[in-house]
């Protein structure tokens, strides 16, 4: 190293530059070491490129669930005509907030007192007979819960 390098500070340039390189490093033989788990309970894992290569053999549509059957050197022949896909939408868990604040900052509600009412969360799916009265019928939807006990059912969904 020549003697203007030291002068200016390149050799601490130098090593700062190789401490990213160690941080990559020790993601990359993390990745590596999940990988050998999972390997290791018998689950098939493939590139992109072979999951590609799988799908377009059998003229599949691109579709994400289609590519998770068609991961791996081993994928079968697969027959789209019986399957009925659930699609699944993640709502959350809910607010963490306990309780509403004034504009400086103290507490202006009470905190919520459950999370769930009769074993019901809201975003669950529920299914309601209801057997008289002016609502009555069978109603499939989300459920929101109420602390009073009464429900509110999403029946429609507009994605």
């Amino acid at each position: 190293m020549s003697p203007w390098s030291r002068e200016f500070g390149f050799e601490k340039v130098q090593e700062q530059a190789k401490i990213p390189l160690k941080d990559a490093a020790a993601v990359n033989s993390t990745r590596l070491e999940i990988l050998n788990r999972i390997i290791n309970i018998a689950i098939e894992t493939g590139s992109g490129a072979i999951t590609k290569y799988n799908r377009r053999k059998q003229n599949l549509r691109k579709a994400d669930w289609i590519d998770a059957a068609c991961v791996g050197s081993s994928t079968p022949k697969l027959k789209l005509d019986k399957v009925k896909v659930l699609k699944i939408k993640a709502v959350g868990h809910g607010n963490r907030q306990m309780c509403l604040m004034d504009k400086i900052g103290f507490p202006r509600t009470k905190a919520k007192s459950s999370k769930k009412v009769f074993g019901f969360e809201t975003g669950n799916m529920v299914k309601a007979v209801v057997s008289r009265g002016k609502k009555k019928g069978t109603y499939t939807g989300k459920v929101a819960v109420r602390s009073t006990g009464y429900f509110n059912i999403t029946t429609r969904y507009y994605h």
